[in-house]
């Protein structure tokens, strides 16, 4: 991650359901790699959280528990096209938004051997994957409301005996100042500016377990360098990443960097962020021809997936402003630096046709709206931005839906930051986004996630409008099975959004990754 939604089902049913999907799904396509993701705070994983749970979703509280987590982590440094070989985990490449994790995106892992299997966060901000190991602090079990629990498995280099360590002489040894000897086992510490948050052991390497998409799939046994986390504090001890992060950044030791140098797998992977909370992520996916694009703005010492933004479109009125931002799968919400944030803001609100709301510390977005009693819709100026390359970025769920005491609200989900501009969830919902680390770009079209296809979603235009928000039942389990139903334009003017949509899927959208 570079910075710092929900069925009532428990954590235990998510636990299952993901094991048993990773293991009978499989995308198809021709030997790729991926898996299944799952975002901490979305419904499958609501049930369970360490400590006291979670705040009720879509609550005024919900939202400011989000916003806080995303600024722990700003501190950090920053289905398949033809004839691609593609990779994903052993257990499928299904993933799912964990609400009640960190509101992060997870997947299930199996590593060693013997393998044992981990729930890790999936962070296109950090680099480095690490899992909980011999650690005595370490979270060991998931505690549901109502009594059950689900054990955790710990990582131990000694007990896979495909382990071996990293010593301080490997060219992926940052730390050899920190060593005894060139053969001391190389020590790792990674700091996050969120009180006192960090993981801190020692690098190891090991069997990752995959699969090839390929309809004779095959087992793929690929060695990577993992950190054996034997201290881990701030965050992570409240439910996010209490099982590992796994880091997609772009440097040499990163899981899609290692696949591409052992020729495992193009240098390339996608994610796909499904309205519904569910998602996949491939390893060697490039994409399709008929996807937009915009390159990577790569700077180092510490590169990211950065990308430009050239204009601004709210509800048909385009503004030139070009700014930099990286997409970030571990921020739950999109950060803008004042330009960008106050021109859409402040466009927004100008063409908003509701009472503003008078927010205060129960909310952490600044422009909400109050929708009147009985009214069973509302319309909201479109979003879009223009990348770098003149590709169009329609922004499909702009807008949280919160329930307040007085009446409902929603609120256009940006917030303001001092560095540079972050493009979180929210904003990559309805997406399958490819980070092809070998063209220098950064690919997206719409997917709903699980055909593969591009949904028949049309592109918002001037004006779209929303249902009112769904009676409480909408945001059962059986509310959320929906993935065929998508937005459809309604006039030449406006698109139709379901706000049972907006409610449900952005809340699964908010990632657990912000925290790190």
């Amino acid at each position: 991650m570079v910075w710092c939604s929900s069925c009532r089902i428990m954590f235990m049913g998510l636990i299952l359901m993901l094991i048993s999907s990773w293991v009978l799904d499989r995308c198809e396509g021709s030997g790729e790699f991926g898996f299944e993701f799952h975002h901490r705070f979305s419904d499958q994983v609501v049930g369970v959280l360490p400590g006291d749970g979670l705040p009720n979703r879509g609550s005024s509280k919900y939202y400011r528990v989000m916003a806080h987590r995303d600024r722990l982590i700003r501190g950090r440094r920053l289905a398949s096209a033809e004839d691609q070989s593609l990779v994903t985990f052993a257990d499928g490449n299904e993933t799912t938004r964990v609400d009640a994790l960190g509101f992060l995106h997870y997947a299930n892992v199996t590593i060693g051997t013997p393998s044992d299997w981990f729930l890790v966060a999936l962070d296109t901000g950090s680099d480095l994957f690490w899992l909980p190991c011999d650690c005595t602090n370490c979270v060991r079990e998931l505690k549901a409301p109502g009594g059950s629990s689900l054990d955790l498995n710990i990582y131990s280099p000694n007990a896979s005996t495909t382990s071996n360590k990293v010593p301080c002489n490997s060219s992926l040894c940052t730390r050899g100042d920190r060593c005894a000897s060139p053969s001391s086992n190389c020590p790792y510490q990674i700091r996050y500016l969120s009180n006192g948050t960090s993981s801190t052991g020692v690098l190891v390497e090991d069997v990752l377990h995959l699969v090839s998409n390929e309809r004779n799939s095959k087992s793929i046994r690929a060695r990577v360098t993992l950190g054996c986390g034997q201290v881990q504090t701030g965050v992570f001890h409240d439910g996010a990443a209490p099982n590992g992060l796994f880091g997609l950044g772009l440097e040499d030791i990163s899981v899609p960097s290692v696949l591409a140098k052992e020729g495992i797998a193009a240098n390339s992977f996608s994610m796909c962020f499904g309205d519904d909370g569910a998602g996949r992520i491939s390893f060697g996916d490039k994409g399709s021809v008929d996807q937009r694009e915009t390159p990577l703005n790569i700077r180092q010492p510490h590169p990211t997936y950065n990308i430009t933004v050239t204009q601004i479109t709210v509800g048909g009125n385009t503004g030139d402003l070009e700014f930099d931002a990286v997409f970030d799968s571990g921020t739950s919400f999109t950060y803008l630096t004042d330009a960008a944030y106050t021109l859409i803001s402040e466009s927004f609100n100008s063409l908003a046709l509701d009472k503003r709301y008078q927010t205060d510390s129960e909310l952490p977005f600044e422009y909400c709206y109050a929708l009147s009693p009985g009214k069973d819709s509302f319309q909201y100026p479109a979003v879009n931005l223009t990348m770098k390359g003149g590709s169009s970025y329609p922004v499909y769920h702009p807008l949280v839906v919160i329930p307040m005491k007085d009446t409902d609200v929603y609120c256009l989900a940006i917030m303001k930051i001092e560095e540079i501009s972050i493009i979180g969830q929210n904003f990559m919902t309805g997406y399958r986004v490819v980070f092809d680390r070998e063209k220098l770009v950064l690919g997206w079209k719409e997917s709903d996630c699980y055909t593969g296809e591009t949904s028949a979603r049309r592109l918002p235009s001037n004006r779209s409008s929303s249902s009112a928000r769904p009676p409480a039942s909408s945001f059962e389990p059986e509310a959320t099975n929906i993935p065929s139903q998508r937005p459809t334009t309604s006039s030449a003017s406006s698109s139709s959004y379901s706000l049972s949509i907006i409610s449900l899927s952005f809340f699964y959208f908010f990632s657990i990754l912000a925290f790190l």
